[in-house]
């Protein structure tokens, strides 16, 4: 019993270690001269596409969903996924990257207020204690630290929205998993829901433009809805059944840290030695969570 508990923080851990790996396909992407915004639909559309045929051949009855219970999954498709990134990209151009980046990983505190309004989790030390050893640690990896977060109000602004989008994926993931909805239903249609709602920013046309001048967009598309939002967002969801949704968001923080070493590995990226110590924060923050989980396991 005491194994399986450990499966939940595992399946959170992967998550983020794939949404991690996301640079890899967004620079390649990047540079057929594919849009952000575009990106995102590429993204939510083959996954959409993907998530049906699993669907359609693990078991149709996941195709069901009650008609009250819309909301959940417009929660964590349009006010999650497309907000989350039409407000990161947003501060993205009106700040620097790490002050976007740092503006996002605020994401875990709000999960964890949230959480104990809406699902009356404890606010417990260890927790908060972890939260911010994370947010330090994300702080030192994005290198907030090594000069100005160029910072000004509509930017804080969208970037604290982005970490409000980006937090509403657990609420509302929490919620539908409540309501007795497997992971794969929800995952399936909260990309059917993002889709809708990104593809009226993507410029179709364009995008249209540029696949048929390199064909090849169509594959990259396709492993980056495998690898960084299939899989990741079905073992998130999956996680969130024995994880809570505060620590779970604490966990997820383990993304900056995989995206600075596929920059380093990848791309020839310089580490700095606030970088390391920052990764260091991170696992020190994770250990911290599930140090705690053991010792709740074995009362």
């Amino acid at each position: 019993m005491e194994n399986k508990k450990f499966i939940g923080p595992i399946l959170i851990i992967t998550a983020g270690v794939l949404w991690g790996l996301m640079g890899l396909f967004v620079r390649n992407l990047d540079s057929f001269g594919i849009t952000s915004m575009q990106i995102v639909a590429l993204r939510a559309v083959f996954t959409a596409i993907m998530m049906a045929a699993v669907t359609l051949v693990y078991d149709r009855k996941l195709f069901r969903i009650k008609l009250r219970d819309w909301w959940c999954f417009f929660g964590t498709g349009i006010c999650s996924i497309v907000f989350f990134n039409f407000c990161y990209f947003r501060t993205i151009t009106l700040t620097s990257l790490s002050a976007a980046a740092v503006l996002l990983y605020t994401a875990p505190v709000m999960v964890m207020l949230m959480s104990v309004f809406l699902f009356k989790e404890k606010l417990t030390a260890t927790k908060i204690i972890a939260a911010a050893v994370a947010f330090a640690g994300c702080a030192l990896v994005t290198g907030a630290a090594d000069g100005s977060l160029a910072l000004n109000a509509a930017g804080v602004l969208t970037g604290l929205g982005s970490a409000f989008g980006y937090a509403l994926y657990t609420i509302f993931g929490e919620y539908a998993l409540k309501r007795g909805y497997n992971s794969i239903t929800i995952t399936l249609y909260t990309f059917v829901f993002a889709s809708v709602g990104v593809l009226p920013f993507a410029n179709l046309p364009d995008l249209a433009e540029k696949i048929a001048d390199n064909p090849q967009i169509i594959g990259w598309g396709a492993v980056l809805a495998l690898v960084v939002t299939v899989l990741p967002y079905l073992v998130y969801t999956l996680g969130l059944r024995t994880v809570e949704a505060g620590k779970a968001s604490v966990m997820a923080t383990v993304e900056p840290v995989v995206a600075t070493l596929v920059g380093v590995i990848a791309f020839a990226e310089p580490l700095s030695a606030s970088g390391v110590i920052g990764i260091i924060l991170v696992a020190v923050s994770l250990a911290m969570l599930n140090i705690k989980i053991k010792k709740e396991n074995n009362i």
